[in-house]
């Protein structure tokens, strides 16, 4: 072989570099730096150039802001040339048509020194790169947008049950997962872990329940997702979840009807308590002593419907989103209310404040708060109780109901378990009540310290096997008690 005319000996080297910026430009497209705007960093530096990514609007998508020929730009962006070359005014500038599938852009590198093969070919081959990573993003991007729309769908279907729109949330179930709302009844499942850990444990949640079952994250609290489903096998399939996890708990509800979603929603998450003390990390809704099945059901049913009777002139539509809202609104805080119904925290209170005007109440008193409770409860199976006379004939008061003989006597053995405590825990608790749930209002009547008061009131949740700080049922059944021996004067209600 001879040498070139030029004098001028080729070394490996140029194989060399040829390889090297390949296998840069190849980098990014690995899955740790899929990134187009380090792309154009790389071909900036690689070229020695300015460079630019516009849409055929002129939309700068990344890197710098190159004045370019509209003219030029629509060309490219219709497709009737590829690309173009343009020099002048001590530039060298090359135009490059990304196609992807929602905008077609221009790639456009602007440098002082003519292009050589080696700039030539680094060039086309980053706008290779560049429109596979585009494409990729934007396929990524459709695959989150859906989704976020399955997610939003699941969310609503959820938040319609929460407020007895059965008929809604079986109509918008129907498109996605056919017959899962078919049944009458549910139960309520909260799975709950550590919140950076919950979009995993959601994926393989929706694995494990397939089509069976309608898997939500929980709008109030980052880690816990809410699993209402009919079908009995996802118990077991939950807790088996559950069980590969650590520091993974699950609490479920008792078999509810579909418009009680809410109340078994509360229960779930009242057996989530105690499943965090249980060595398999689980447990179901105690069906315990409640104090409303110790009173006479017809008295009850009729008392229930008389209290709630002012919300009975409202439209149907209204009357049962106030019932939901205040129905959840007693169980959990407003902000928390708010994010499991997707309406405001101010629209919860109003909410709240109409009932409260409309029944007479005020829901800073417990025991109001308790009596409202326990109506509220019992007017879902109300559909034979309006006309507000028993089956005795009399007109029941909540006097009547306080005073039935199983219910006292409950009441005795509940609230006598907090008389072995030396401190007088049972005063304490007695008396917290009484102020609101309030500790520095209770202390102020005691003469105590408000930590006093807590460590009384979080002292007697276990003798009593129920929460009081957290306020909802539990609470309310306590409060009853106290009614029901006579330590608590009675709440007024309009209805009464």
């Amino acid at each position: 072989m001879t040498g070139r005319t030029d004098g001028i000996r080729r070394t490996p080297t140029a194989a060399g570099e040829q390889r090297s910026w390949a296998r840069e430009l190849l980098d990014h497209l690995r899955p740790g730096g899929r990134d187009v705007r380090r792309v154009l960093d790389w071909l900036a530096a690689t070229a020695r150039a300015e460079v630019s990514l516009q849409d055929a609007d002129g939309t700068l998508v990344a890197g710098s802001g190159l004045t370019l020929d509209a003219t030029l730009v629509a060309d490219l962006c219709s497709g009737r040339i590829a690309s173009a070359a343009w020099e002048g005014e001590g530039r060298h500038l090359r135009l490059v048509r990304i196609a992807h599938p929602t905008r077609t852009c221009v790639l456009a590198v602007s440098r002082e020194a003519p292009y050589d093969r080696h700039t030539s070919d680094v060039v086309t081959h980053s706008a290779q790169v560049i429109e596979l990573l585009l494409t990729a993003h934007e396929t990524t991007e459709a695959g989150h947008r859906l989704q976020r729309a399955t997610s939003d769908l699941r969310l609503a279907i959820l938040q319609l049950l929460m407020v007895e729109d059965t008929v809604a949330a079986r109509r918008v179930a129907a498109g996605l997962w056919p017959g899962l709302l078919d049944a009458d009844t549910a139960c309520v499942y909260v799975v709950e872990c550590e919140p950076g850990r919950r979009e995993l444990l959601l994926e393989e949640c929706l694995d494990t329940t397939r089509e069976d079952a309608l898997v939500v994250r929980c709008p109030a609290v980052d880690g816990h997702l809410i699993v209402v489903s009919p079908r009995e096998a996802i118990s077991d399939a939950l807790r088996v979840l559950v069980g590969r996890h650590a520091d993974t708990f699950l609490g479920g509800s008792v078999r509810q009807s579909l418009a009680r979603t809410a109340t078994a929603y509360a229960q779930a998450v009242s057996a989530l308590a105690v499943a965090r003390f249980r060595a398999d990390k689980t447990a179901v809704y105690a069906e315990r002593t409640h104090p409303e099945r110790l009173m006479d059901p017809a008295a009850l049913r009729v008392w229930s419907a008389r209290v709630l009777r002012p919300l009975d002139a409202l439209a149907h539509h209204t009357r049962a989103e106030l019932l939901a809202t205040t129905r959840l609104g007693l169980e959990f805080t407003a902000v928390n209310t708010a994010k499991i119904l997707g309406v405001s925290r101010n629209t919860v209170r109003a909410r709240m404040e109409r009932v409260e005007t409309m029944l007479g109440v005020d829901f800073d008193d417990v025991t109001a708060r308790a009596v409202v409770h326990l109506a509220l409860h019992t007017q879902i199976n109300l559909q034979d109780a309006r006309t507000g006379i028993a089956a005795d004939g009399h007109t029941p008061g909540l006097a009547h109901l306080l005073a039935g003989p199983a219910l006292g006597a409950w009441a005795r053995e509940l609230l006598g378990r907090l008389d072995l405590d030396s401190r007088n825990v049972r005063r304490t608790v007695r008396t917290w009540i009484a102020a609101g749930g309030n500790a520095e209002r209770a202390a102020q009547s005691l003469g105590v310290h408000a930590q006093t008061v807590r460590e009384h009131v979080r002292s007697a949740e276990p003798v009593l096997e129920r929460q009081l700080l957290a306020a909802g049922t539990d609470l309310y059944e306590v409060a009853l008690a106290h009614l029901a021996v006579g330590d608590l004067e009675r709440p007024r209600l309009s209805g009464e």
